[in-house]
């Protein structure tokens, strides 16, 4: 009987898929809450048998580390009381780690950034251009959009793009290559939508591997041709 009080439960296949996606997107939308003037840009779940790792991406995180230990050990616990996690035979441990790349080029933290400008009373243009500004002259991106929808101005609802550079919108590399964050800005006058794209490089670094654009095409410069040397005939080595 002991044997069948441990037996673990099987879940079907689709239903594991819906249970990690809900589960992803639940603790997302929360830490974005909590940990929004923090720079938080995304998460990162490795799950074994055992325990689960969540990874927090933070454009601060030494700042968390140091001053908010306090706070991490909350976030732990209400992630713990939320999930049925346990010390026993289902441990979560939270990691908080730094960016790999310039937090510039972060699309969560620019949104979160533009949100704030928002919210202090900076107009809207002056708002955008400064991101757009910050994200292709700092950080040096390929391109950057910026999308700001809702009652902008007045009673009527409207949208506004900032672009700058160059940025693709279809296929796979959309994919792959561009960092998008949505924002939502709660105003007098009503909610603003904000969405921030990045397109950092036509390059982008996974592990020890490089993935490349598939229409990126690189030119060589030639080399420099000699025109002292002179050809010479080789004879055959006489046999013995």
């Amino acid at each position: 009987m002991s044997g069948e009080g441990k037996r673990v439960k099987r879940i079907n296949t689709k239903k594991k898929f819906v249970a990690d996606g809900v589960f992803q997107a639940e603790l997302n939308e929360f830490l974005e809450r909590t940990l929004g003037m923090e720079g938080y840009a995304g998460i990162e779940v490795r799950a074994t048998s055992m325990s689960t790792e969540i990874r927090i991406k933070a454009t601060k995180a030494k700042e968390i580390l140091e001053k908010s230990g306090r706070k991490v050990r909350e976030l732990k616990s209400l992630i713990e009381k939320r999930y049925n996690f346990n010390e026993v035979d289902n441990k979560v441990e939270l990691a908080i780690k730094p960016l790999p790349y310039d937090r510039n080029l972060c699309a969560s933290a620019q949104a979160e950034n533009l949100k704030y400008k928002l919210l202090g009373g900076t107009p809207v243009r002056l708002a955008a251009n400064n991101i757009l500004a910050s994200v292709m002259r700092r950080g040096g991106a390929k391109g950057c959009e910026i999308i700001i929808s809702g009652k902008i101005r007045g009673q009527r609802a409207k949208s506004q793009k900032y672009k700058q550079g160059y940025i693709v919108s279809t296929g796979q590399p959309k994919l792959e290559f561009v960092d998008v964050a949505c924002r939502h800005v709660e105003l007098r006058q009503g909610i603003l939508g904000v969405k921030v794209k990045i397109m950092q490089d036509s390059e982008k670094a996974i592990g020890k591997y490089k993935k490349i654009m598939p229409d990126c095409v690189k030119i060589h410069e030639p080399k420099d041709e000699t025109h002292d040397i002179k050809p010479d005939v080789l004879s055959a080595a006489p046999r013995e």
